[in-house]
């Protein structure tokens, strides 16, 4: 994740920020990562975050509400998969004002790009561990 302050249109402080978990899925990733950024805010800020994650994007924009009207359940009355991180993550955004945006991955966007170099990094180290270990 490649977090950004902008002041006038130009960078003026950046942060990058990366981490790992076993036994996991690509779509609890993008929520865990959504949930490190907002955490690593010191305080209440207005933030867009961009990502190349449908299921983050539409799930935090539009399908969220639903399912906490519905107790933490799909319109098929089935519990909605990674619910914590969900929970979390809404709780994370009440404390900011967050916009989201969506790009398309592997498509050139320096900043996907940057952060999907962070992301093969964590899952080389994790590899590396699992044969030293």
């Amino acid at each position: 994740m490649v977090l950004q302050a902008l002041r006038g249109g130009a960078v003026v402080k950046e942060r990058e920020l990366s981490g790992s978990e076993t036994d996991t899925t690509n779509n609890r990733m993008e929520l865990t990562a959504a949930i490190r950024a907002l955490q690593a805010l010191e305080r209440a800020s207005s933030i867009r975050i961009i990502t190349d994650s449908t299921y983050l994007r539409n799930g935090i924009t539009q399908w969220i509400h639903g399912w906490r009207r519905n107790g933490w359940k799909t319109a098929d009355k089935k519990p909605v998969k990674n619910a914590d991180l969900w929970q979390e993550l809404l709780d994370e955004t009440a404390r900011h004002d967050v916009s989201w945006g969506w790009v398309k991955g592997h498509a050139g966007d320096e900043g996907n790009e940057r952060a999907d170099k962070l992301a093969q990094a964590e899952i080389k180290a994790l590899k590396k561990a699992a044969k030293a270990g």
